[in-house]
């Protein structure tokens, strides 16, 4: 297996985000994130019903970046520091090759295009520095907005994978 390595943790400059490590200051806005019924509506997950939830949570995640198991991101706006969602990049194959994204946007912020500016960097980030030759997205069948962003992003359906209503888009490395 091919080592990972996330430290020092890779901060990223977007034109409107910073992508950047999750602190103690984001856990109001993870747990807004991880207790909003519309954000976790296609999830097959609880809602957290308290900041204590969303803070183990909040250290799981963190702890699988200093393991380099995962790298998770918080999406930052420029303008504030305010966490508005998450991104990460999980689950690589045991050859180091592939892995799964994840990503998560507050609803005040859907729609206007910051997921997509996020997950192009997670790509180059993927595809450049961690040498991956896939990347996959799996969401749920009926997630239009999730779908519609890993389109948007040249990711093609991925027809092998079949999972009740989950599906997956697979995005391979351009040579």
């Amino acid at each position: 297996m091919k080592s990972l390595s996330f430290q020092p943790f890779p901060n990223f400059e977007t034109d409107r985000l910073f992508l950047r490590r999750m602190n103690t200051a984001d856990l109001e806005a993870i747990f807004a994130l991880k207790s909003s019924p519309e954000v976790t509506a296609f999830q097959d997950r609880p809602l957290h019903r308290d900041t204590t939830e969303t803070a183990a949570y909040m250290d799981k995640m963190n702890a699988g970046i200093d393991s380099n198991a995962s790298i998770f991101w918080v999406l930052a706006l420029k303008e504030t520091d305010e966490c508005i969602g998450t991104v990460c990049l999980w689950n690589f194959s045991n050859e180091g090759d592939r892995a799964d994204l994840g990503y998560e946007l507050l609803p005040a912020f859907q729609g206007a295009g910051y997921m997509r500016e996020a997950v192009e960097r997670v790509l180059d980030y993927g595809f450049g520095a961690l040498s991956l030759q896939a990347i996959d997205g799996v969401t749920h069948r009926d997630n239009a907005s999730s779908v519609r962003v890993l389109e948007k992003l040249d990711f093609h359906l991925n027809s092998d994978f079949v999972d009740g209503d989950e599906i997956m888009y697979t995005i391979k490395k351009r040579s």
